[in-house]
């Protein structure tokens, strides 16, 4: 008789969550070991008053993965999970008189832009629209869905005969540079570079390969009734169905190991659990810096804190708001996008006129009644990563958020400021949620044509030690850290041989339509 090959996956995130479902459903014994009292990891929510907020990512894209994910365990994703579809992908504003809003129908947005910014520009927003589309083509397959680690492996996976198509996704031009040749209003450039932020990078050494985001976002931006928060427990509640079991309050101290391969974890509590194999669902400079022993630091290359992606200084309130029209996504735009990057990246330090971010969680496309007793708000600007090196001072977080609420109101935006009403979280505290990161979000930083293959893969350099989540291949945003945990399986199950019960793990998964680099926090 075969016996059941036990699996420690180390962290509740997306990925560990959507590793565990593939696992459990295939006949393996999978337990998840999480240090949170709730699973999520940076799908996490607060509590203001009784109400929860979320204050992790809140763009979600790429809906197929999930169903994908859930139809090859024989779930069905829609029954767990309540979507609605948002029609306004973002409202963008760099005054009260400049108002612009992107659309689900790339048609409704064109006409939008040109009302904004003149016919032409409407015209060259379908051009980009077509090239973000067409990036997206070739690098779905090749890169998204595979273990893909090398430029000669991407080349090999697209083929000889496709070699033109490898080009026109523009690695070597940066993102700014690229939408330079798009659009001839500075206020589109700024608008579009913003989807460098969304892996934690600068419009200005991205990549224009991250262009693709914007057909991400039109093939569909979601709102999860409940918060974002929802989709982590339907991941959970997912596992568990299967068979998983997860257990909450359990740190792990140590990756175990026998000198050739990882056999276990130690808790914290001095608890041994043995397994065949380990999953760790945690950014891998965790790894690295020796948070889970000696052995397992070998078992990835370190990031220098240099190559880290952005933190961010996010203001969770619960308020009254007056003035300027809220979508469920609103970006508010500084004046000089590339002074705030220099402060950011060069100077270190946060930017003295912020781009900000605000999700108005209560809101949807039309305007319409907010709780009397104020609506939820989730409001982000980009920081530097440094949270392990120097925490905020108070004078900083001060100024910074006099320039955020500063410019809000520029736009027409009035908020009620309550402290006792707020929850601020900075970068140190980011980096206490997320250990080895100085606060970074999206792990390393998306600058140079090289920088997606210099992510982790699923497989480290230790055997039975596996990697899943955002800073590793593919890269951030929840559907990629999803899968980041079903390539991590895939790897672990062809890893251990076949088995009698196990059949493929199907990655690319019927519809699904994933963007290379979406974070969802802006």
């Amino acid at each position: 008789m075969t016996r059941t090959r036990k699996v420690l996956i180390v962290g509740a995130g997306a990925g560990g969550l959507s590793a565990a479902i593939d696992l459990a459903a295939r006949g393996l014994a999978v337990t998840v070991l999480e240090r949170a009292a709730s699973p999520g990891g940076k799908l996490r929510e607060v509590d203001i008053g009784g109400l929860r907020l979320d204050a992790g990512p809140t763009v979600l894209t790429m809906r197929g993965v999930f169903e994908a994910l859930f139809a090859d365990a024989g779930l069905d994703f829609a029954a767990a999970v309540d979507l609605q579809r948002a029609g306004v992908l973002a409202r963008h504003a760099w005054d009260d008189r400049q108002h612009l809003d992107l659309h689900a129908d790339p048609a409704r947005s064109a006409e939008a832009i040109a009302a904004f910014a003149g016919p032409d520009e409407g015209r060259r927003f379908l051009a980009f629209s077509a090239r973000a589309r067409a990036i997206h083509a070739t690098l779905e397959g090749p890169f998204i869905h595979s273990h893909c680690d090398s430029p000669l492996a991407l080349t090999r996976a697209i083929g000889l005969h496709r070699l033109g198509e490898l080009w026109r996704i523009a690695p070597f031009t940066s993102m700014w540079r690229a939408l330079g040749q798009h659009f001839r209003d500075p206020r589109l450039r700024q608008l579009f570079g913003r989807y460098a932020t969304y892996c934690g990078s600068s419009p200005f050494a991205a990549p224009a390969t991250l262009m693709l985001v914007a057909h991400v976002e039109q093939d569909g931006v979601w709102r999860v009734r409940g918060g974002l928060h929802q989709l982590a427990q339907a991941l959970a509640n997912a596992a568990q169905r299967l068979g998983a079991t997860i257990r909450y309050g359990s740190e792990v101290a140590t990756i175990l190991d026998d000198g050739r391969r990882a056999t276990g974890v130690r808790l914290a509590s001095g608890e041994q659990l043995e397994a065949d194999a380990v999953i760790v669902n945690a950014d891998p400079a965790a790894l690295a810096s020796g948070l889970f022993g000696a052995p397992a630091r070998q078992a990835v290359k370190a990031l220098k804190p240099a190559r880290r992606s952005l933190s961010a200084l996010t203001w969770n309130r619960v308020a009254r708001s007056s003035g300027f029209p809220l979508s469920h996504h609103n970006v508010f735009f500084s004046d000089d996008y590339r002074a705030e990057f220099r402060d950011l990246l060069v100077d270190r330090r946060l930017p003295r006129a912020p781009t900000v971010y605000l999700c108005a969680q209560d809101r949807g496309d039309q305007a319409g009644p907010v709780p009397a007793e104020g609506e939820r708000l989730l409001c982000l600007v980009n920081a530097p990563p440094d949270g392990d090196q120097q925490s905020l001072s108070a004078e900083s977080v001060t100024t910074c958020e006099s320039a955020t609420f500063a410019l809000l109101e520029r736009c027409g935006l009035k908020l009620e400021r309550n402290p006792a009403r707020t929850v601020i979280t900075t970068p140190a505290d980011f980096h206490r949620l997320f250990p080895g990161t100085g606060g970074a979000l999206y792990g390393p930083a998306s600058h140079g044509w090289m920088a997606s293959f210099q992510r982790p893969g699923a497989r480290s350099r230790m055997p039975g030690l596996y990697l899943a989540g955002g800073s590793t291949h593919p890269g951030p945003g929840v559907p990629m850290a999803v899968l980041s945990g079903r390539l991590a399986a895939s790897r672990l199950l062809a890893d251990l041989g076949s088995m009698h019960r196990s059949r493929p793990v199907a990655i690319a998964g019927g519809t699904s339509t994933p963007s290379a680099m979406t974070a969802g926090t802006g």
